[in-house]
């Protein structure tokens, strides 16, 4: 994995078209937590992709490189996400998903995505992505305490669906 990133840091297409192929899933999978719209989840993977290739050189090696691209994938997500106020979560509408496709079990994939916005922005990012409350509260603009009792109603939220089936 060393040696892909660093031929991609002198520019080698090839190595970083690896990368993409190795990685582009997971950073996919992220955005369409966060995002809930495939078309919308489609577009950040393909801006992650491109921040990581124009940010590539900055990349120093101090943690791994798959800890460095979430980083960034997270960021480029909560940014749509922020950017688009008008995002609301149509559960009629909810996307079809893979079951491999997130790695998690389909009936609580889908249930995560008939959370209410902000509430299923901070599930994601505390019980998926293992983000802290502290760090949630910067990313999204909201204060910590906030983060901790929308990330209690979607686990409240999710309990009750699920006992419901």
């Amino acid at each position: 994995m060393d040696e892909l990133v660093r031929l991609s840091q002198q520019g080698d297409l090839v190595a970083f078209r690896q990368l993409y192929q190795q990685y582009s899933g997971r950073v996919y999978a992220v955005c369409l937590r966060l995002l809930a719209d495939r078309g919308k989840a489609e577009d950040a993977c393909q801006d992650v992709f491109v921040k990581v290739w124009q940010q590539l050189h900055l990349f120093r090696g101090e943690s791994s490189f798959s800890t460095w691209l979430h980083s960034i994938a997270s960021r480029t997500a909560i940014d749509l996400w922020r950017q688009d106020k008008l995002l609301r979560l149509a559960t009629e509408e909810l996307p079809e998903l893979a079951g491999t496709e997130l790695g998690q079990s389909r009936e609580l994939e889908q249930l995560i995505l008939r959370l209410p916005h902000q509430a299923r922005a901070v599930f994601v990012l505390f019980a998926i992505e293992g983000y802290q409350h502290q760090e949630i509260a910067e990313l999204l603009g909201i204060a910590e305490g906030s983060s901790k009792s929308q990330y209690h109603r979607a686990r409240q939220l999710l309990r009750e669906w699920l006992d419901e089936n």
